[in-house]
């Protein structure tokens, strides 16, 4: 016979949200899905995953100078002018496959 216990956890609402979403799309209940991540931490003997920092920083204009800012206006400027553009298509399957969005 199997035992469960009850975890009390913290974790953002909107992280349970997103990811919720998901897992009733596929069908998978939220305890399963944790559990399913426990036992991949157990078959793997570690996170079942890379963790590690992304190769490049996130921007985040909040944070930048009007230098700064300017410097990346004008990155942007330079790749139009370069003929370095996405279309709207392209960026849309980037975020989904990024971000999930």
């Amino acid at each position: 016979m199997r035992n469960f216990e009850i975890l009390n956890l913290e974790i953002d609402s909107d992280v349970i949200e997103r990811a919720g979403f998901i897992l009733e799309k596929l069908g998978i209940p939220m305890n399963v899905a944790i559990e399913m991540y426990f036992r991949q931490i157990i078959f793997q003997r570690g996170i079942p995953f890379e963790v590690k920092l992304p190769a490049d920083e996130t921007l985040v204009y909040d944070n930048l100078t009007k230098e700064e800012y300017d410097k990346e206006i004008m990155k942007g400027i330079e790749d139009i002018n370069k003929g370095r553009v996405f279309t709207a298509e392209e960026v849309e399957a980037e975020m989904k496959r990024d971000y999930g969005i």
